[in-house]
């Protein structure tokens, strides 16, 4: 995304001193000239590269009209349209790309919120009840003092505090959604296991290069303490 914001700045600047009547009449006469081009072509090819079907007609257009004080976006709406519709696209291509996964990870959780035993929250959160615990349910602003262990749906554990004897302390509104939710539904003592599909985890870029995207994580949990504060 920043790289193409900084090619459309470039642009900008090549155009700016533009009238919509001198683009095509301008000659190549001097360096500066050639590097003024050679920005053009690189860009629009760049551009091309991230498959940005962009019209140099129109681009320039927008930055005559801008000069002139004719454009019908103002400066903050059209920045704000370029960085939604990069980052639209670029929601639009990983999905492309991980809808084998996703789908995957979607079955995944249509058959296990099945299974007896499994309760599914509004959110979209399954969650297990292993043990229950007796002591006080935290809240959004406690500290917590919890082991835990993390897995993806085929078995593989990415992290566990159980391995490494160091139980995990840490705010409960620090952490992902699904353990902000998961861990206000256990009281202190309690051991659950929870389901968390990818928007209430790492999302669609995954984490670390352990987790990948648009992954389900299966966490157990178990709460130990609610930290004083």
């Amino acid at each position: 995304m920043k790289k193409m914001v900084l090619l459309i700045a470039t642009v900008a600047v090549i155009f700016s001193a533009c009238s919509s009547s001198s683009i095509q009449q301008a000659k190549i006469e001097t360096k500066e000239d050639s590097l003024a081009y050679a920005f053009g072509v690189n860009t629009f090819f760049a551009m091309q590269q991230d498959n940005f079907e962009i019209d140099p007609k129109l681009m320039a257009k927008g930055m005559v009209d801008a000069k002139e004080g004719k454009n019908v976006m103002d400066e903050m709406y059209a920045r704000g349209f370029i960085i939604t519709y990069i980052q639209e696209k670029q929601q639009a291509d990983m999905a492309e790309t991980y809808k084998d996964v996703i789908a995957e990870n979607e079955t995944f959780l249509e058959e296990n919120k099945k299974k007896e035993g499994v309760i599914t929250t509004e959110s979209g959160l399954q969650y297990e009840v292993i043990t229950m615990g007796t002591g006080p349910k935290p809240t959004a602003d406690d500290v917590i003092r919890a082991h835990y262990k993390g897995e993806l749906t085929n078995g593989e554990v990415f992290d566990s505090s159980i391995e490494s004897g160091q139980p995990l302390e840490i705010a409960v509104g620090g952490v992902i959604p699904g353990w902000v939710e998961g861990l206000q539904l256990m009281p202190v003592g309690s051991k659950f296991r929870f389901f968390i599909p990818y928007n209430l985890g790492y999302g669609e870029q995954g984490a670390g290069g352990v987790i990948p995207p648009y992954a389900t994580l299966i966490f157990e949990v178990e709460l130990l303490d609610i930290v004083e504060k």
